[in-house]
């Protein structure tokens, strides 16, 4: 394969900008109106324009003008709130876009794939997605499924300078290198007009039971609703008012505020995980985040640096350590390295191969041991049966042909034909390497007869040449990563395709449980369900590991009740990332396939992103309780006042300016302020959450209830005693802030969560106080809500109210 050069970068950026991204026209955007209709059109809008129609029938314009100003306070507000959750959801659109390798100035570069301009050159690998329109210029048993071009669902073979490939179909074999000639609306795919993929998603648990409340609450608001309209009318004989009593209960029951935080707080939860690198696909894993009890990693990449280092060569019964600072290689090693790099790409993508060739050509160079002019003639690829492949070159006399083979040490033992003398002699050899933490590859090679080749690698003569060790280092953040993890109680179990040795080196240095334990490949085929049940209760390592033995250790986890998180890079763990109840796929080295079967994209590959992410989603679901908990505290008093004055025939005190008012503190209250809220200084030291624990627990409903009938019973005996709706109101609008304050933080008491700088917070208690002072002091507002001038003993009163609310509140923090 030649080598390619590619686009520079300045003639790339130059096409991008004179022919466009290659991305297919979007859907059109909203109109400003069609946004207005839809916030007009919900509920609570609907019950604020209905009130100001009626008081245009009852003579009153000003009220109804005061109503309709609220309305364009609320439009403005959701406008606002829906244009952060579409910034959040675009700059994840960005994240997830498919990826392309291609070459630019000479090197292999990950980029977006609508950065992908004519002419760039393209690497294609098994899984990845073809980003554009391309010619293939050089391919290795390269088949594309074009299904959703043609429909056809076998895949087809592409070949060198006859084939071409289409953006959105899937390389599900092979690898290969291909020039593109069409970008964006110029595609295969941007002629026919079919989108790349629709998704529609399910609603997860929590919308499903958040919809359930609400639907119970809306039930029997608009029971009690009728009911006080029909006693009103009845008792008091004024329709038109009575019709203004229920419209004001139903806006004071309606929780329409479950919709706006759940919306509110998965999009911008989604968002915060993208800034830790880790991109969400599936809304529903931020909600299992916050219960698994084991993660399932692989080593290579995600516990380590995924930079390989060639730290120990061994060949006919010798052994060499490289040290960094080495110019020299013993003569006896050269063999070795010649053959292990006629085994590899000649433009490699793979890490492991990199070093292969930066550490031959430093040490071989002028040796005569280096072949940059021989001919590849056929590629035998490394199958699930046999974990070795072998280049097939044509010899400089051209008469022969030599082979070259790398792979796991077995694999290669075994086309080598060893007997059980031999094979113990390199087993011991290799287990002394793996015990110091190496990944080791065997070598070895062959001669073969011009003629046609066989079939299978093993119908070769191959002869051993040895075996190199390579050295991975760990993620410096992972041992703490793994330790916190084990601190909230999260198993972590290590998946790799090395040896027994070499897993439990790293292991112990990243401190994961019990590394005397492991389970190889091999075992874990001769183990039934039960058995390898019962065995993983106490296994952290599995050893020797190929990916489609993934879902297998998923499924014995999930059978044994645990919450799982697995991650996978290749084609082939794409079952075990669907059947994972958090399937995690690696972005900067895993395939379009496993990122599309996967919940979460970890975006760096690094394994402390995860446990980021299971914090993150810890707080998230907290905050999330605690803005529900609040929202249905708070409807308790409003409610309450709304209801109270009707059946015992006092002067009705909340009207829907009122009402409208108080929704102007609770909507960004129970989205902005509690998203925003810091998590609990405990939140990685207890146990996973139950994923069957409900939303509303029992405790959860008792202290919410008790909350809202502790507020109700202060404001109604405010009401009471001075038998005006000033005080009363300002006492309900008091004891609405110190529940927000309360209910941020189940462990702080309230001085320590106002010291918290939640910014959201300060926001809306500022504001909150400067509208209701601006009302108290202006007499023109001061008639439109109804209100009356208070003197020194009204504010006493009302901030004795206040005080007995926050301890009310705090002793209730303490008792549940």
């Amino acid at each position: 394969m030649e080598r390619y050069s590619g686009l520079t970068k300045k003639e790339a950026a130059d096409k991008l900008k004179k022919e466009g991204f290659n991305e297919l026209p979007e859907q059109k955007k909203q109109s400003v109106w069609t946004i207005l209709w839809e916030v007009i059109t919900e509920p609570m809008l609907l019950l604020i324009i209905g009130s100001g129609i009626i008081y245009m029938f009852l003579g009153e314009p000003r009220d109804a003008l005061m109503l309709l100003s609220f309305v364009i306070v609320v439009v403005g507000i959701t406008f606002y709130q829906e244009r952060k959750t579409e910034r959040a959801l675009e700059a994840l659109k960005d994240l997830s876009s498919p990826r392309a390798l291609v070459i630019r100035d000479g090197e292999q570069l990950r980029i977006a794939g609508r950065d992908v301009v004519r002419n760039d050159i393209l690497v294609l690998r098994e899984g990845d997605r073809v980003p554009a329109d391309a010619v293939v210029l050089y391919a290795s048993n390269l088949m594309i499924d074009e299904s959703l071009l043609t429909g056809e669902s076998l895949p087809v073979v592409k070949n060198e300078n006859e084939s071409s490939v289409f953006s959105g179909t899937m390389i599900t074999q092979g690898h290969g290198i291909a020039k593109v000639f069409a970008t964006g609306i110029h595609t295969e795919m941007g002629k026919i007009g079919r989108s790349l993929e629709s998704i529609t998603e399910e609603d997860t648990l929590l919308q499903k039971e958040t919809g359930q409340i609400v639907k119970k609450f809306a039930t029997v608001g608009i029971f009690i609703s009728a009911l006080v309209v029909i006693v009103y009318g009845l008792t008091r004989g004024n329709w038109l008012q009575g019709f203004l009593a229920g419209l004001s209960l139903s806006m004071a029951v309606l929780p329409e505020e479950f919709g706006v935080i759940l919306v509110v707080f998965l999009a911008l939860g989604a968002w915060r995980m993208s800034k830790s690198k880790v991109l969400t696909r599936q809304t529903a894993a931020i909600e299992t985040l916050g219960a698994a009890t084991a993660l399932c990693v692989d080593k290579t990449g995600t516990l380590t640096l995924n930079k390989m280092n060639l730290a120990v060569v061994a060949t006919d019964g010798l052994i060499h350590t490289i040290k960094e600072n080495d110019k020299n290689l013993p003569e006896a090693y050269h063999p070795l390295l010649e053959y292990a790099v006629l085994a590899s790409q000649k433009d490699p993508y793979d890490p492991l191969e990199k070093e292969i060739r930066r550490v031959t050509e430093q040490f071989l160079t002028g040796t005569g041991h280096l072949h940059h002019s021989w001919k590849l003639i056929h590629e035998y690829v490394l199958s699930k049966k046999l974990l070795a492949l072998s280049h097939v070159w044509e010899s400089p006399d051209k008469k022969d042909y030599i082979v070259a083979a790398k792979g796991a040490p077995e694999a290669i033992v075994d086309l080598c034909h060893f007997g059980n003398k031999e094979t113990k002699l390199i087993t011991e050899k290799i287990s002394m390497m793996a015990d110091r933490g190496l990944r080791v590859i065997a070598v070895a090679k062959a001669s073969f007869r011009k003629q046609s080749l066989p079939e299978k690698q093993h119908d070769f003569n191959f002869e051993f040449v040895g075996l190199l060790g390579f050295s991975d280092p760990i993620r410096s953040t992972v041992p703490e990563a793994v330790a916190e993890a084990h601190r909230a109680g999260v198993r972590v179990i290590m998946i790799t395709g090395d040896y027994p040795g070499t897993a439990q080196f790293i292991a112990r240095e990243i401190g994961i449980k019990m590394p005397e334990n492991f389970i190889t490949g091999p075992e874990l085929v001769k183990l039934d369900h039960l058995q390898l049940r019962e065995k993983i209760k106490n296994t952290n390592i599995f050893a020797r590991v190929v990916p489609e033995q993934k879902l297998a250790i998923v499924n014995a986890l999930k059978a044994n009740g645990e919450i799982v998180a697995m991650t996978g890079d290749g084609v082939n763990d794409a079952p075990a990332l669907k059947a994972a109840h958090i399937g995690i796929a690696m972005g900067e080295r895993g395939t379009d396939v496993a990122r599309e079967a996967a919940d979460l994209v970890l975006l760096n590959d690094d394994f402390s992103s995860i446990v980021k992410a299971v914090r993150l989603g810890r707080r998230i679901f907290d905050n999330l309780k605690k803005a529900m908990a609040y929202t249905l505290a708070v409807h308790v008093p409003i409610a309450g006042m709304a209801l109270l004055p009707i059946m015992l025939q006092m002067p009705i005190v909340l009207m829907p300016a009122h009402i409208a008012f108080l929704e102007l503190i609770i909507d960004p209250a129970c989205s902005v302020v509690f998203e925003s809220e810091k998590e609990e200084g405990n939140v990685m030291e207890r146990p996973p959450r139950n994923l069957k624990e409900p939303l509303f627990g029992r405790v959860s409903l008792i202290r919410s209830s008790l909350q809202g009938l502790g507020v109700l019973g202060i404001v109604f005996l405010v009401y009471v005693l001075t038998k005006d709706r000033t005080p009363a109101f300002l006492t309900l609008v008091l004891a609405n802030l110190m529940l927000i304050i309360t209910n941020l933080s189940w462990s702080k008491n309230f001085i320590k969560i106002i010291l918290e700088k939640n910014k959201a917070l300060y926001l809306v208690l500022s504001l909150t106080v400067i509208f209701l002072l601006i009302i108290i002091s202006v007499p023109f507002l001061r008639e439109l809500f109804y209100f009356s001038t208070l003197h020194n003993n009204d504010y006493l009163l009302v901030a004795a109210a206040g005080l007995v609310s926050i301890i009310w509140f705090e002793a209730l923090k303490n008792l549940l």
